[in-house]
């Protein structure tokens, strides 16, 4: 038996036609003794601590909260929520960065019969007024004084019957309609009712509303996604299929009762509600929570966690700090390069020899062993979705023992729709279709092709359990984006072009609105000429342009640190200020022969003919990226509108000839 057939056939426990509320509870029952969450101390004034609903965790560590545990703290705050005035279908925002009592407040709003709509931290106040009013919220859980402060400012003009806050907070002792998450667990533990509480998770049904998730989206206002327990349950129960403790898996690794995942990716966002939480839970697992980002390492070390769910732009940050650290000097430079490229070739051999394999345990004892226990030696793999990841990037991970396994999916669809097997992995591909998620192509939507294809190409089309309904609202869009085939079969156009390989297997090629189509008709993908930059030295970010022109050019942000090691080592004196480094000429000459070098994996038409360097890294913080990475495309090309104006100004005539950088003025 394959692993398709195995995975096919595969039946468990944690598999099942349940709601979300169900799943968990369910778990719980198994798993009543293990640990569901693990919390770190001294950074938050949790008000279920104040409360004595949970005990402290010690300062900069970590404390356990069991599955049993859990489901008290989730059954007394669905006990709160419905005492408070909710009823089903009730729409609650939770507004709050990923940490425990998410997971838990979740959980109870679903439990209570109601609907969570999801918010960013990041949302200034008109864009919280809109993403509490577009869903009529009637409640909102807030994580601290800050995002209290952001939803007071603008509930006049929404219809909240009551805010809950995580954390501790100050004033508004005048309002009985503001309380905390402790309080609230009080509120519900003095009316819990075991039958009443059983009764409204039998009164829901798989098929009904669970979450309206808002496309954070790179234009326009966002849109809510409706998706059911069905949905997400569906997607579950598949991707456990994929990673569960088959019989078939051998050694390979799996998601179990013993899997401990590091969570730090927003909640708000389906990828890591979804797989880092929903699939966790189910298989009896545990999850712990990153303090922040930039404390990763720090987290890593302490939690020493099994797996954890990212995006490609955390695993190139990740991989820039393990170059950077295995790099002190020059002969660890040179040592750390070496077995890079003998653990490359190593795990791209069918059958390495005698002397390969030698080098390869030698390679792991000097370099990568220190890497894996840098982020806790216990890791077992890496899930990657929410953008494509360069598959040189993915390469260099598996050479060190930490394989990343590349998946594909949308808010739209739960949101898994392909990802990479352990059984057979294939770097560069965005993976298999899950079981029960059917796919097809609309090649009509392509024109030339995209380079050279083995197999089909064109916009991804997809059907299953696990894909919407449609959005909150919105006839006009849900209509635009499904397409009936002539079968009377409904299909969700992705609105990405792929190509799906002989093997059955997907690669991700572009988003169709992102495809560049140049002047002389040709399609470029800006994708992939972008990845080649992602294990660049002295590349930190880079964005393609050219459509409408005649040929491609890109914006670049330098890799700072990369560039003043590059300019230590060759005796180069480079001033402090970011400006000043992207107008120095020998800065501007390093990063073209990056570009030649990347150029050379491209047809000529894609290569990129000309380049600015500016100072500024695309971040969230100055909205030149979406909360999951992504970026903003049009928000960057606003920013460095004369760059693109001069990069392509058509008095030049000798441009489209030249090849070459230089320094933005901003």
């Amino acid at each position: 038996m394959d692993w398709q057939d195995a995975e096919a056939a595969y039946d468990d426990p944690a598999i099942g036609r349940t709601t979300l509320p169900q799943m968990f509870e369910e778990s719980a029952e198994r798993n009543a003794s293990r640990t569901a969450q693990r919390y770190k101390g001294g950074i938050y004034e949790r008000s279920l601590v104040e409360e004595g609903v949970i005990p402290a965790a010690p300062d900069h560590d970590y404390a356990d909260l069991t599955y049993e545990a859990m489901q008290d703290v989730v059954r007394k705050l669905a006990a709160g929520f419905r005492d408070l005035g909710l009823e089903a279908d009730d729409r609650v925002g939770i507004f709050a960065h990923t940490r425990m009592e998410w997971a838990q407040t979740d959980f109870a709003v679903l439990g209570a019969g109601c609907v969570v709509t999801t918010v960013y931290t990041s949302s200034s106040e008109s864009q919280v007024e809109y993403l509490l009013s577009d869903p009529d919220a009637n409640a909102v859980v807030v994580e601290n004084q800050e995002l209290l402060d952001r939803v007071v400012a603008v509930e006049d003009d929404l219809d909240l019957e009551f805010i809950a806050v995580f954390d501790e907070y100050d004033g508004y002792d005048d309002r009985d309609d503001i309380l905390t998450l402790g309080e609230l667990y009080r509120r519900g533990e003095a009316v819990y009712d075991e039958e009443a509480y059983e009764s409204w998770l039998d009164e829901r049904d798989p098929e009904d509303l669970a979450s309206l998730i808002y496309t954070s989206g790179t234009t326009g206002q966002p849109k809510g996604v409706q998706l059911t327990h069905w949905n997400f349950r569906s997607n579950v129960n598949e991707a456990y299929r994929r990673f569960g403790p088959r019989p078939d898996k051998g050694d390979l690794p799996v998601f179990g009762t013993n899997t401990v995942g590091l969570s730090f990716l927003p909640l708000a966002h389906v990828f890591e509600r979804m797989a880092g939480h929903f699939l966790v839970f189910a298989a009896g697992g545990s999850v712990a929570y990153a303090e922040s980002p930039d404390t990763l390492r720090e987290d890593f070390q302490l939690v020493r966690p099994t797996s954890a769910t990212s995006v490609p732009r955390v695993y190139e940050k990740l991989y820039d700090a393990i170059r950077t650290q295995a790099s002190e000097s020059p002969v660890k430079q040179r040592i750390f390069e070496w077995a890079v490229d003998v653990g490359q070739t190593y795990h791209t051999t069918e059958s390495p020899g005698v002397g390969l394999t030698l080098k390869h345990r030698i390679a792991d004892r000097l370099v990568f062993q220190q890497v894996r226990d840098a982020i806790g030696g216990n890791l077992d793999f890496f899930i990657s979705g929410g953008g494509s990841l360069s598959a040189e990037l993915c390469a260099l991970y598996h050479a060190m023992g930490l394989p990343i396994y590349e998946g594909y999916g949308l808010t739209e669809t739960s949101p898994v729709i392909t990802v990479n097997p352990p059984e057979e992995p294939k770097i560069g591909t965005i993976g298999y279709p899950l079981q029960d998620v059917e796919i097809t192509l609309d090649k009509s939507v392509v024109g030339d092709k995209l380079g050279d294809a083995g197999g089909e190409v064109g916009e991804l089309l997809v059907r299953g359990p696990n894909v919407t309904s449609g959005y909150w609202n919105r006839p006009e869009e849900t209509e635009a984006a499904f397409v009936e085939d002539d079968d009377g079969n409904r299909w969700f156009r992705t609105g990405d072009i792929v190509e799906h390989r002989p093997d059955g297997y997907v690669t991700f090629r572009e988003r169709a609105k992102q495809i560049l189509v140049l002047s002389t008709g040709k399609n470029v993908a800006p994708g992939p000429i972008e990845d080649a930059y992602a294990s660049s030295s002295v590349v930190e970010q880079c964005m393609v342009l050219g459509d409408g022109h005649r040929f491609v050019s890109a914006l670049i942000v330098p890799s700072f640190e990369g560039i003043q090691k590059w300019a230590a080592a060759e005796g180069i004196d480079l001033p402090d200020d970011p400006k000043a480094i992207c107008r120095d000429d020998r800065v501007v000459e390093r990063i073209q022969q990056e570009v030649d070098e990347a150029n050379e994996n491209f047809e000529t038409y894609e290569q990129i003919k000309q380049f600015r360097v500016v100072p500024e890294e695309f971040s969230e913080d100055n909205d030149l990226m979406t909360p999951t990475m992504k970026k903003k495309r049009r928000n960057i090309l606003d920013r460095y509108a004369d760059e693109v104006k001069l990069i392509y100004d058509e008095s030049d005539h000798r441009t489209e000839e030249r090849s070459g950088g230089q320094a933005a003025t901003q």
